[in-house]
């Protein structure tokens, strides 16, 4: 079984539109992250919002075994708590995204809205390092996130492995595993869509994994809705190769492709372990890991020279977002 736990959507993806990407793509269960970026969505923006979580609950409505829905709130406004509630309550979300843009997860103004979390017992997915379009990433370290430790019925997920402070948002998950915390029962665990460029990616999975565990660890695309199964393929053979490169255990195949999810979303799945060749051939279009090292690296000696880079080129830096 495959769980892509970071999807986004964009408010112009219909229900048929993101099932036959999965379907497409090979995987099982997709979760969605309402509206927020673009298209008339703002995170300063609360009724915007409002429309995006709305329009996600019609998207997810009707396929509780394939899409699971996750709201975006902006925490600073004092209505944020209720907002929380009714896309909980009302209209069958099941978790919440929130992108610290202008707020520090230890805020107290922001506390409210994690209380209600903790009281709901939710999921939550927190952008966490660097954003690749320019944004300042500093509300965004990952040590801030220990402010949820004060709402311990959440379950956290940061996004990114909190590139570039990786071993900050290793160091913060690291806390239950000290204290005998199971893999299930953790409150943090980190979500792989790459934030790492290409040349890291094999050296930072490999100490989140040698020390964390891969009970620690969930695959998520990070891709924009509507797209075709071809774009997370693409992303899902990015972390084979990486697998393969570490000649990794099926049984932690399995828990970066969907264990680690299921306890975070508190699922109950009949989750079979990924086969080793799984996603074998490469999918048409898909280079190799090493391959992407080397065209990264070639698109930085191209740059310090002063040559500028091609379209071709910027797919290196994707995804470029939360």
């Amino acid at each position: 079984m495959i769980i892509d736990a970071h999807l986004h959507c964009t408010g112009r993806e219909t229900a048929d539109d993101v099932l036959r990407m999965l379907d497409e793509a090979g995987v099982d269960i997709g979760v969605l992250l309402a509206p927020f970026l673009g298209d008339g969505y703002s995170l300063d923006d609360a009724a915007s919002l409002r429309r995006g979580n709305a329009h996600l609950s019609r998207l997810v409505r009707g396929h509780p075994d394939r899409l699971i829905g996750l709201a975006v709130v902006d925490p600073r406004r004092p209505d944020a708590p209720e907002d929380l509630r009714h896309a909980i309550e009302q209209l069958g979300l099941r978790g919440a995204k929130m992108v610290p843009t202008g707020w520090y997860p230890y805020e107290a103004r922001v506390q409210p809205v994690f209380a209600v979390a903790d009281e709901l017992g939710l999921p939550l997915l927190f952008h966490s390092g660097i954003f690749i379009d320019g944004r300042s990433g500093r509300f965004c370290r990952p040590s801030y996130f220990e402010a949820l430790r004060d709402h311990p019925r959440t379950r956290v997920t940061l996004a990114h492995m909190g590139w570039p402070w990786t071993d900050e948002a290793l160091a913060v998950a690291l806390i239950d595993r000290i204290h005998g915390v199971p893999h299930a029962q953790a409150q943090f665990r980190l979500d792989i869509s790459f934030g790492p460029p290409a040349p890291y990616r094999l050296e930072v999975l490999s100490r989140m994994l040698a020390v964390l565990g891969a009970g620690s660890l969930q695959f998520g695309s990070d891709c924009f809705l509507p797209c075709t199964g071809a774009h997370v393929r693409e992303r899902l053979q990015w972390v084979a190769d990486l697998m393969d490169e570490m000649s990794l255990p099926r049984d932690d195949r399995h828990q970066i492709w969907s264990g680690t999810a299921a306890a975070w979303l508190g699922i109950d799945v009949d989750a079979t372990p990924i086969q080793v060749d799984a996603f074998a051939p490469v999918f048409p279009g898909v280079e190799p890991v090493a391959a992407q090292r080397a065209g990264f690296s070639a698109l930085v000696s191209r740059a310090s020279a002063g040559v500028d880079r091609s379209a071709s080129d910027g797919d290196l830096w994707r995804p470029v977002c939360c």
